[in-house]
């Protein structure tokens, strides 16, 4: 595992900086194209669901039962997915209502804005827009550093689906904040730290979780990891994807994610 280590942190990263390509859409395009992305955000919930529940959750159960035996091997890796659950429920429960990451903002949304003086109160949703997703991607980078770390070639798959649902978090962002205050660089800067938090939770992970991480340990967290992502894809990415879709294309996108991930596992993983 210590040969992936510059792998699980380089891809961690990369899912991070995903809400500053939203940011630079929202400042670099002038409509949003809802069915393009109904469409990749329900493919990233289908990989996160699918992922999670056919390979991470598996994973889990392998190593808890192979070191604590059939009975309290399954028990802990069932305690483990729940806790994921409860765990990134009480992160969204705590996040201040006006800046939850799950508004939507368009990037038209931008026109709107002459930017000539500053609007406090759309400073201030824009400021704990980033805060909220500041404080969900934390997870987010654990999830995605752990991953890496066991099997890069699953990090890879977990990187490109949190990436994805990332774009539109960074709108999220930069959507108030510059029709706050005109200032694009503000704007983008705020996305972009947002972002960073995913590797703050890797660097987390890697210098309190790495000393203990024996096969007790590693289960416990990917069933851990299992949870949290199959909470965001129902929480946050299924249901945005509903908003921004004309038709069915979000379950399409779902199923496309299933299969692709699949088919992956099939062949390389």
């Amino acid at each position: 595992m210590p040969e992936n280590l510059l792998i699980a942190f380089g891809l961690t990263l990369i899912a991070g900086l995903a809400t500053g390509i939203g940011s630079m859409l929202a400042f670099f395009t002038s409509t949003t194209n809802t069915k393009f992305l109904s469409w990749m955000l329900g493919f990233s919930a289908g990989v996160m669901i699918y992922v999670s529940m056919v390979e991470i959750f598996v994973k889990a159960k392998d190593a808890l039962v192979g070191s604590l035996g059939n009975q309290m091997g399954n028990w802990l890796t069932v305690g483990g997915f729940f806790f994921g659950i409860l765990l990134i429920a009480l992160i969204d429960k705590f996040v201040p209502e006006q800046g939850n990451p799950h508004e939507l903002k368009k990037v038209e949304d931008i026109s709107k804005s002459n930017g000539v003086k500053t609007d406090h109160a759309l400073l201030k949703m824009g400021s704990f827009t980033a805060l909220a997703i500041a404080i969900h991607n934390f997870p987010e980078g654990i999830a995605t550093f752990t991953a890496a770390l066991q099997d890069p070639a699953l990090g890879v798959a977990i990187t490109v689906a949190i990436a994805i649902h990332n774009i539109p978090e960074g709108i999220a962002v930069a959507v108030p904040v510059y029709f706050a205050t005109g200032d694009r660089k503000k704007a983008f800067k705020l996305s972009f730290l947002s972002g960073l938090a995913e590797p703050v939770g890797a660097i987390v992970a890697f210098l309190i979780l790495m000393p203990f991480l024996n096969d007790v340990m590693f289960g416990i967290i990917f069933a851990s990891v299992a949870g949290i992502m199959v909470f965001i894809s129902l929480d946050e990415l299924l249901p945005a994807a509903k908003k921004y879709d004309e038709g069915h294309l979000s379950i399409y996108g779902v199923i496309a994610g299933m299969a692709i991930m699949a088919l992956s596992l099939l062949l390389f993983i």
